[in-house]
């Protein structure tokens, strides 16, 4: 163990920001996949200031961003070990886990009638939808339905997800909660897990009205394993999550959460964060770019984010501190300009910053997300759960 060399860590995960195809790409179909490189080449402007001096660009070719002579990080690229390329995988691998099953996805047949006779049940609501469609559509197509007649829209996406739509004014939100608590405990079975069951609330009476509100909930799996989490609040640090870190790891090794309403609201509670002590890890979910832009196959919007991002980025800068480290990454790949709409098998970037490094430059690929956990675990001198992969890279970054 190194012992403490930073007092405060903070990761922040792009969601979704891959960087070029893994290896293994061809057979999960994403051959060629690229969403950073892709982005830059789909668009005429791309500003990002602060990633650049930070290195992304040379971790990374862009079109419109140069390279810099000397960044400020070290930066890296992260290949992923576990199999599949959804947001739990990604994170729970971050954090040690070795994910070898894929989650079921039900995104080209929807859910099979058994599960969804025992969901109306259980509930006391007819299902309408149970197809996979874009959480914004689904309302334009059912919500009328929902509303006049009290039955529940179901539907699922690429991702390993059970959605549940209610409105708040006419189905409720405890109902709906409560709903997707059955829709999560039958979905426990081996054949129908599924990773997250999330509630969709939504307001509006008609077609063109109908909006989803911040009091989304998500009802994860609980990690296989224990975690880097679990080890640093056991020991007493501050485990901060920003954003959906929170449900992805079902509240396991988490000491404060921080519910976001979208991803400039995450990185204004960074920001807030950052002026307040605390010793240990601040990890960040910035989801937008995968919600709102990577799956709706959108580059424009997805560029235009990054900019936003690289905004807020220039204001939590300058309040990071000589012993406070910054870790930017991502849990997989979405690329905008590939064909459907699921989660993209993807590298990730590694970016490592500090006011108080006196070296940057590229560090060797690695072969799993889980250097980040491992290198968070040293920094405060506590062990990583037995079972869990991965490996410190705390000495390099200097």
């Amino acid at each position: 163990m190194s012992g403490k060399k930073y007092k405060r860590i903070f990761t922040i995960v792009i969601d979704s920001l891959g960087a070029g195809a893994m290896p293994d790409a061809a057979e999960y179909g994403d051959a060629g996949t690229d969403t950073l490189g892709h982005i830059s080449e789909s668009v005429d402007s791309f500003v990002i200031p602060n990633l650049q001096k930070l290195g992304m660009a040379n971790l990374h070719p862009l079109k419109q961003v140069e390279a810099v002579a000397k960044p400020l990080a070290h930066y890296g690229k992260l290949r992923e070990a576990s199999t599949g390329k959804d947001t739990m995988t990604g994170h729970w691998e971050m954090m040690g886990l070795h994910i070898t099953k894929p989650f079921k996805t039900f995104t080209d047949t929807g859910f099979p009638p058994e599960l969804i006779a025992e969901l109306e049940k259980r509930t006391g609501h007819k299902v309408i939808g149970n197809k996979a469609a874009s959480g914004t559509a689904i309302l334009d197509e059912l919500a009328e339905e929902e509303i006049a007649t009290g039955h529940m829209i179901v539907y699922t996406s690429a991702d390993s997800v059970l959605q549940i739509c209610g409105n708040e004014e006419t189905f409720g939100l405890e109902e709906l909660y409560r709903c997707c608590e059955i829709a999560r405990e039958i979905t426990m079975k081996d054949e129908w897990k599924v990773g997250r069951i999330i509630a969709r609330p939504y307001v509006g009476k008609k077609k063109g009205e109908f909006k989803r509100t911040s009091n989304r909930h998500d009802y994860a799996l609980k990690p296989y394993g224990r975690t880097a989490l679990n080890v640093l609040k056991d020991k007493g640090y501050d485990v901060i999550s920003v954003g959906k870190i929170a449900d992805i790891f079902d509240g396991e090794g988490i000491t404060e959460a921080n519910k976001s309403k979208s991803s400039v609201h995450g990185m204004e509670q960074t920001i807030e964060i950052a002026q307040k002590d605390f010793t240990g890890l601040c990890f960040v979910n910035l989801v937008d770019f995968d919600a709102l832009w990577g799956h709706r196959r959108n580059p424009e919007g997805y560029a235009q984010e990054l900019e936003k991002f690289d905004v807020k980025l220039g204001e939590l800068l300058p309040l990071l501190r000589e012993d406070d480290l910054l870790i930017i990454t991502a849990d997989h790949g979405n690329d905008p300009t590939h064909t459907g709409t699921d989660h993209t098998r993807e590298k990730v970037p590694f970016i490592a910053y500090s006011p108080s490094m006196k070296e940057n430059g590229q560090l060797p690929e690695s072969d799993t997300f889980a250097i980040i956990g491992a290198t968070i675990a040293d920094n405060f001198g506590v062990d990583m759960p037995e079972g869990t992969i991965g490996y410190s890279v705390l000495d390099k970054l200097v």
